[in-house]
């Protein structure tokens, strides 16, 4: 039951970043105050991106609705991007998956933490798909992200049972996060890595949770990146390869770390004999 409702939580929210990221674009584009407003992910009412119809409740369930209407808009028959039913999928899939990999037992302050976690997905997730169709990380969700993280933190000071410990040990990890980044930015010139990236530097630190993690996010962000890139690049040419933004690998390797880096890098102590 209780993965059913991640699922059933997990399609609705990811049906709403596909909204947020929509509307996040609009809005970042309109000119005037009134488009700005009809575009509002707090105001605006949900409506087709081709015709601009309002649409019905019933052309606004999760995957289903795009199944429905076989890919196509109920008014203009213009067709929906599959992005649509994948970002619900993946989302819905992420949070089962937070669920039953949680690295402690989901009981007192864990289940708000867990919660917290959840909401850092959503903003995660629109972050992501932001990235890969407009290659920027805007900065009003980067700011969304860095305020639930500082409240996370603040959450562990005062409730976590390991205390000063784990604020210590993840606002140390958030600096030097942010401080790598911000120092490849310099060295590059902006060509290794966007600013974008550099203001996620300490949000992706802090949900490393640990210095030594933090290397490890950047190695499994790599690692995702080569994989992906170097069939593209073998193909197309280092010049004609497209374009790929670092973002997405860096906020799916801190999911990742966050839910998986402290038995990887027991595993690997161990195989290392250390």
């Amino acid at each position: 039951m209780i993965i059913l409702v991640h699922i059933v939580f997990g399609l609705c929210l990811g049906s709403f970043v596909n909204a947020l990221v929509w509307r996040t674009y609009k809005v970042s584009s309109a000119k005037s105050k009134a488009a700005k407003q009809k575009y509002s992910i707090v105001s605006g009412r949900s409506m087709c991106v081709h015709c601009k119809h309002e649409l019905a409740t019933t052309d606004l369930i999760p995957v289903f609705s795009w199944l429905a209407l076989r890919g196509k808009c109920r008014y203009c028959r213009a067709g929906i991007s599959w992005q649509y039913p994948v970002v619900e999928l993946v989302t819905a899939a992420l949070f089962v998956a937070s669920y039953v990999f949680w690295p402690v037992p989901v009981v007192g302050y864990q289940i708000v933490s867990l919660c917290l976690w959840l909401a850092t997905l959503v903003v995660m997730m629109a972050m992501s798909v932001y990235d890969i169709r407009w290659k920027e990380l805007p900065d009003n969700l980067n700011m969304v992200l860095g305020a639930i993280i500082h409240v996370e933190l603040l959450l562990a000071l005062l409730f976590s049972s390991l205390g000063l410990r784990s604020f210590g040990a993840s606002l140390l990890a958030g600096l030097i996060c942010f401080g790598f980044f911000w120092v490849l930015f310099q060295v590059s010139k902006g060509n290794w890595i966007g600013g974008g990236d550099v203001k996620l530097g300490f949000a992706l630190g802090v949900i490393a949770g640990d210095p030594l993690q933090v290397f490890l996010l950047i190695f499994i962000a790599s690692l995702i990146g080569t994989v992906v890139s170097l069939p593209l690049i073998i193909r197309y040419g280092v010049r004609k390869a497209p374009q790929i933004p670092f973002g997405p690998y860096l906020l799916g390797a801190a999911v990742i770390v966050h839910l998986f880096g402290a038995d990887l890098v027991s595993w690997y102590k161990g195989i290392a004999g250390l």
